[in-house]
């Protein structure tokens, strides 16, 4: 029902990385130089190869259909997941269905679930990582943890939160095999077997960052590192806090406060329910966007939300440990004070707010795109995927596909227009002046004055600049419907 809601109100797309999250899926297959070189390097693989396929059929590429209906699954998957776990440790339903209605009341996490974006994802394969583990470690941690390490992987490889969820979740694991009378080397070793799986899909992760763009590990070079954190941790942990309260208001963050000294007062007291402090691992989740602040990265509140999640798994858990006769009441004062504060289905929701700032730009990039779809003659445009993606969504409405765009995706291609100046090598280039403090191309120009030589600026709109090349500086012939660049210097 949210997604029909927010597809109908045509915010479904607004934000652009859910338009950048469906090129990146369809790429893979649908470039200039198709194959598995184009999962990329910065954003994790598990979304984009879920929906590589998919998002092939143009019309669920362009309405984000297929996304959308895997972030509806995910969501599901972590309300299945929070209850199953909430009503086998402690036998009470009422305390899953509290967390069920307070992650699913949240109008921001309603939002997202309802787009292309990964949040949803990382929230079914933390909580289901959670819930399996706590099964092995119940069961037998000497015996496989297959399922478990599956579903770290599963995690790990959707979004950056969940490193530091993972790593968690491992050491939880192993504060609870000691806490039930293991040695610490009889936890060690069920720690290693338990993080096999995630730590070789993180391996292979980087071996292929490296593979692709040169670099192991890419943490740089997207954003201007201009936020008022930087190098301030203090600083850095407000805002990451403050992000929190704007996605739900005061009153689940200070009940999940409670609920986590309820979490950690059980371990301490029961063996029988130590696995449950596994359930404060989500809380990791606010270490990336605290260090992406101290790094300088823009302020998103979008960054925070993972901790709308784990407080309501929190919040969950303490009411199913209250007394039966208790258990109700709280639940229904605390879903109260929470929908209060923020209503499911709020159009002004800060994160609705936040994923309409490309609007204006949206608008205004028409004037480019008139231009483009006036003269196109087929020949490769070049144009950063790193900062353009959406914009590269948004022209598939006009007929345009991925393999009409020269991108870093497309290797020593790109490599060599870039470092010599695209002349010879594509007719048009598109140039991202502002958002971020500008794309890879507008900082090129920036240090090289003849990079454009050849070229005209002939629009430009919302930030964005097309330049078109002048004379016979490029020709281009089309074989088998691939285009070939040809005046490679």
């Amino acid at each position: 029902m949210a997604a029909l809601f927010y597809g109908r109100a045509d915010l479904a797309l607004s934000h652009y990385d859910a338009r950048a999250h469906l090129v990146v899926a369809r790429r893979i297959l649908d470039s200039l130089l198709p194959g598995w070189q184009q999962i990329g390097a910065v954003w994790l693989p598990l979304p984009h190869v879920l929906n590589m396929l998919p998002v092939q059929i143009d019309a669920w590429y362009r309405s984000g259909a297929s996304a959308i209906a895997i972030s509806v699954m995910s969501m599901a998957l972590a309300v299945w997941a929070l209850a199953r776990t909430i009503a086998r440790t402690t036998g009470s339903v009422v305390g899953g269905m509290t967390g069920a209605v307070l992650l699913m009341s949240n109008p921001n996490v309603l939002y997202l679930q309802s787009t292309p974006m990964t949040e949803p994802l990382l929230f079914g394969t933390a909580l289901l990582a959670v819930s399996l583990t706590i099964d092995w470690l119940d069961r037998d941690p000497s015996g496989r943890a297959a399922p478990a390490g599956l579903a770290l992987t599963g995690a790990a490889m959707t979004r950056y939160e969940a490193w530091p969820i993972t790593a968690a979740i491992i050491a939880l694991s192993g504060l609870t095999m000691v806490r039930r009378g293991r040695s610490v080397r009889q936890a060690l070793i069920g720690c290693l077997r338990l993080a096999v799986c995630p730590g070789v899909a993180v391996l292979l992760f980087v071996v292929n960052s490296r593979w692709t763009v040169g670099e192991w590990f890419v943490s740089s070079g997207f954003f201007v590192a201009e936020n008022k954190a930087l190098g301030n941790g203090l600083v850095a942990w407000d805002q990451v806090r403050e992000g929190a309260y704007q996605l739900s208001g005061t009153a689940l963050i200070w009940s999940a406060y409670v609920a986590a000294a309820v979490v950690v007062a059980v371990f301490a007291c029961s063996r029988s329910r130590a696995s449950i402090v596994l359930l404060l691992a989500p809380v990791a989740s606010a270490a990336l966007p605290w260090y992406a602040y101290l790094h300088g990265h823009p302020l998103r509140v979008r960054y925070s939300l993972p901790l709308i999640a784990a407080s309501a798994v929190l919040i969950a858990v303490a009411v199913s440990l209250l007394p039966r006769r208790l258990r109700l009441p709280i639940a229904i004062i605390v879903i109260a004070l929470t929908t209060i504060q923020a209503h499911p289905l709020d159009r002004t929701a800060a994160l609705i707010v936040e994923s309409q700032r490309d609007a204006p730009n949206k608008i205004g990039r028409q004037a480019v795109t008139n231009y483009l779809v006036r003269h196109r003659d087929g020949t490769p445009i070049m144009m950063s995927m790193g900062s353009l993606a959406h914009y590269m969504h948004d022209l598939s409405a006009y007929g345009f596909h991925i393999h009409d765009f020269l991108h870093e995706g497309n290797g020593e291609l790109w490599v060599y227009a870039f470092r010599l100046g695209p002349r010879g090598f594509v007719k048009w280039v598109v140039v991202e002046e502002k958002a971020e403090g500008g794309d890879a191309l507008f900082h090129r120009a920036q240090r090289d004055p003849h990079f454009f030589d050849g070229f005209t600026r002939v629009a430009e709109g919302g930030g964005v600049a097309l330049y078109e090349v002048q004379g016979s500086g490029f020709t281009a012939r089309t074989l088998n419907h691939e285009p070939r660049i040809e005046g490679a210097r």
